[in-house]
């Protein structure tokens, strides 16, 4: 591509960024004179794209309202960058569609040059992730958008829900935040959080709320995951720090909170079979407060553990000394 070739989609993506531009802003993003800057609009203007000359003291150049190139101009880091974002975004869950990031990908592929195209092709070919595909149901890619628009511009939705129940209602809330997590979008609000698959529709209100200084979207999700009102609540202190313990516990499960030169772990649990094992991989001295039928499991986990440590395991994969099972 020739240098004047390149500067004229460079004033053309300029552009397309919205607004009046400057002559003289144009001129210096791009390193040529305004005279120029004239020169390559009359070339846009030759190729029928509809750039607009605006008079006055700040006057300059823009487009019209709406218009689009509609090819796209990727360097091959760019393109790559694309690629990977569909590739882990579609494996981590979050596209809104479950078939978004094939057909944007394949699209991708097929207009860029023959060289970056097979060399793409290399790398999403041989390209291997540690972490399992994750699927769920699909988000809704109108209703992403709109909650975002109502996060960012703070103003409340009125949103037709269905809870994990699959009791359906209908209610305003006050989104500040979506946030990704487990394969999942989630939309943050001033009193509790909603997945955002299990939302029907969303329809903007023209109510507006106010901002809270300090508000964390990704946090308040979190603990809204550790808290969901499951079959039973646990309380444990354990001797550390909230940095040491939060790392040991995957993101979501619980809250921590300091207590001098401990901590209090509390989440929230359907059954008590797996909490046992989470417990011993803090490796950390605890107390459980909270449930009292948790002290039993866990005494059960470390007498097994002991009786697995003295023994050993036979041949079969059975602790030595225990009696093999017939039919």
């Amino acid at each position: 591509m020739t240098r004047p070739t390149s500067r004229v989609l460079a004033l053309l993506e300029l552009l397309q960024s919205g607004g009046t531009r400057r002559v003289a802003d144009l001129a210096d993003r791009i390193g040529v004179d305004e005279r120029t800057i004239r020169r390559y609009a009359e070339h846009l203007a030759d190729l029928d794209i509809p750039i607009r000359s605006v008079r006055g003291r700040y006057g300059g150049y823009r487009l019209a309202p709406g218009f689009r190139m509609p090819p796209l101009m990727l360097t091959d880091d760019e393109a790559v960058a694309v690629a990977i974002g569909l590739v882990v975004g579609r494996r981590a869950g979050l596209v809104p569609e479950s078939t978004a990031s094939d057909s944007a990908l394949s699209k991708l592929r097929r207009v860029l040059p023959a060289r970056l195209a097979d060399r793409l092709g290399a790398l999403l070919s041989t390209s291997s992730f540690t972490a399992p595909p994750r699927s769920g149901p699909p988000t809704d890619t109108g209703v992403l958008l709109t909650i975002a628009e109502a996060a960012r511009d703070r103003r409340a939705v009125e949103i037709d829900y269905t809870d994990r129940r699959g009791q359906r209602s209908t209610r305003t809330i006050a989104p500040y935040g979506v946030v990704g997590h487990a394969g999942h979008w989630y939309v943050a609000t001033d009193d509790r959080t909603f997945r955002l698959d299990r939302i029907i529709s969303a329809s903007l209100l023209t109510a507006t709320t106010e901002k809270a200084p300090g508000d964390d979207p990704a946090r308040a999700v979190l603990e809204s995951l550790a808290t969901a009102p499951w079959a039973h609540t646990v309380s444990v202190r354990v001797l550390g720090t909230v940095d040491d313990i939060q790392r040991r516990l995957p993101l979501g499960l619980a809250v921590v909170t300091p207590l001098g030169s401990e901590v209090r772990v509390e989440l929230r649990a359907e059954r008590l079979d797996w909490v046992p094992a989470l417990l011993a991989g803090l490796d950390r001295p605890f107390v459980i407060e909270e449930p009292a039928e948790l002290r039993g499991k866990v005494a059960d986990l470390a007498n097994r553990l002991a009786s697995w440590a003295e023994h050993g395991a036979g041949p079969q994969g059975r602790p030595h000394g225990t009696p093999r099972l017939r039919g």
